[in-house]
């Protein structure tokens, strides 16, 4: 009489392994949940090579449920191959022949753990062929698709955004210094040549200039520092910054520096008894205190300007006008910066010849052109945004360079 038919794979898939002739019963790796309310499943008996008279070489053993737990179910007579599919397409695939002895253990640990999960049911094969088509594009539409970002890259034309946590970008590995740019640097240029240009003629034609260097300074350094809007800060800053071009103009020119230092004191109090009677919390009250106290200080110092040698002033000016221009250029950091203060200090020796400063305008534009890179800087950090980099950018690298226009020039002159 012929043997029975051994059970298929998708009879077995999810029944417990049966141990092999060699192996001890007590040691299978089967749960004991396995066999609640079941009866073990018996032994299939091998089957026979009837072709050789019933004598022939055994056939080998159906494959016990731990080799057959991951191979795709056999369909039946009334279901379709893509059904079949579809209920193993997750599983990991079968280890070959060559890989069998080497990962049984993680067969066994990997069928304990699907050993009570409830079979797939069919389902048509006309869903899983849209299913299987949409993964396959997938990712050709990631790879084609740019990666979505709330940051934006950095760039030399300026940002347009400013970053809200520029922590997050710094662990991302992205640097939150953007240089102002070529925009920024044609305006600083502009604005630098109109002091120089200014300054040959007098005091009360450098004002015209000056004041709007003030105005962007003021402006600049509040949303710089993410303060905005900060309508009482910088029209404290910019009155005093106003307070200390009056006061320049109305003492002698060896007392000018001294009526800077005054107006500036005089500001620094002014700002502390206004902070002192905010209503907000102390930490950001103390974080506007410094902001307050930078601008105006920042602003006031631009008075520099009018209290030095007008000479120098021509010479500073143009020097940090060059400069500037000159680090916009596209080329790598180190030979941008030497070639910046090389600039300077060549725009000095130029146009300190035609004027009274003479040889001594390199050291002059050497100075400026070190104290506008320092504004420069100052400016691009923190991601700024645009109109950061079209107010302090501009601004920050003229300002910057006062105090040197005005205790070089001294010296020189």
């Amino acid at each position: 009489m012929p043997a029975p038919a051994p059970a298929s794979a998708a009879e077995t898939a999810y029944l417990p392994p049966y141990p092999g002739p060699g192996q001890d019963q007590s040691q299978a790796v089967a749960p004991e949940g396995w066999f609640r309310d079941e009866a073990p499943a018996a032994p299939v008996p091998p089957a026979q090579d009837w072709s050789q008279g019933g004598h022939g070489v055994p056939a080998p053993a159906p494959a016990s449920a731990a080799e057959t737990a991951y191979l795709p179910p056999y369909p039946g007579p009334g279901q379709e191959q893509g059904a079949a599919a579809e209920q193993t397409a997750y599983l990991p695939p079968y280890p070959g022949p060559g890989q069998h002895g080497q990962q049984q253990e993680h067969q066994v640990s990997a069928a304990e753990q699907t050993a009570y999960m409830p079979p797939q049911a069919a389902a048509d094969p006309a869903p899983a062929m849209t299913a299987a088509a949409a993964a396959a594009a997938e990712p050709g539409n990631a790879a084609g698709a740019p990666e979505a970002t709330d940051w934006s890259p950095p760039t030399l034309a300026g940002n347009t955004v400013r970053a809200v946590d520029p922590a997050q970008a710094r662990a991302e590995g992205r640097s939150p210094i953007i240089d102002p740019g070529p925009q920024s640097a044609i305006l600083t240029a502009a604005l630098g040549l109109l002091l120089a240009a200014a300054a040959a003629l007098g005091q009360f034609a450098l004002l015209v200039p000056l004041i709007a260097l003030q105005g962007l300074t003021a402006a600049g350094w509040f949303r710089l520092n993410g303060m905005w809007p900060a309508r009482q800060g910088i029209a404290l800053a910019f009155a005093g910054a106003l307070a200390a071009d009056a006061a320049v103009l109305a003492v002698e020119e060896a007392y000018g520096a001294g009526a800077i230092v005054g107006t500036l004191g005089a500001w620094v109090l002014l700002t502390l008894v206004l902070q002192l009677r905010s209503q907000a919390d102390p930490d950001e009250r103390m974080y506007g205190l410094m902001a307050s106290v930078a601008s105006a200080a920042l602003a006031i110092i631009c008075a520099g300007y009018l209290a030095a040698d007008t000479a120098a002033v021509t010479v500073g000016a143009a020097a940090v006008a060059v400069a500037v221009f000159v680090r916009a250029l596209p080329l790598p950091t180190p030979t941008s910066v030497g070639l910046s203060l090389a600039s300077a200090a060549g725009a000095g020796v130029a146009v300190g010849g035609i004027t009274s400063v003479g040889v001594g305008g390199a050291l002059l534009g050497l100075a400026a052109g070190v104290c506008a890179l320092v504004g420069l800087r100052v400016a691009a950090y923190d991601y700024p945004s645009k109109f950061v980099h079209m107010t302090a950018g501009v601004a920050l690298p003229l300002a910057a360079a006062a105090p040197a226009v005005y205790l070089i020039g001294r010296v020189v002159g």
